[in-house]
């Protein structure tokens, strides 16, 4: 972990941005005492199949709704 001041970190932002993209972290500190921290991002990855079996699509998943249900939905009821 590194520590710097807010003089030292406007100076050398992208440095302190290669150090936080190399996996460290960067504290950032005002009159000594720590306010902010720089830390890498971990970057989501998308999990798909993730919920395969969990929820199965009827087959009439698109047919139009019934008449009343419609009307519920369209606040005539």
């Amino acid at each position: 972990m590194h520590q710097v001041s807010v003089h030292e970190a406007k100076t050398h932002l992208s440095r302190l941005l290669r150090h936080a993209i190399a996996g460290e972290e960067v504290v950032i500190t005002r009159s000594g005492r720590p306010v902010a921290r720089i830390v890498p991002i971990e970057e989501a990855r998308p999990l798909f199949g993730v919920d395969e079996g969990r929820f199965v699509v009827p087959d009439d998943f698109d047919a139009p709704l019934d008449e009343g249900l419609l009307r519920a939905f369209e606040g005539r009821e």
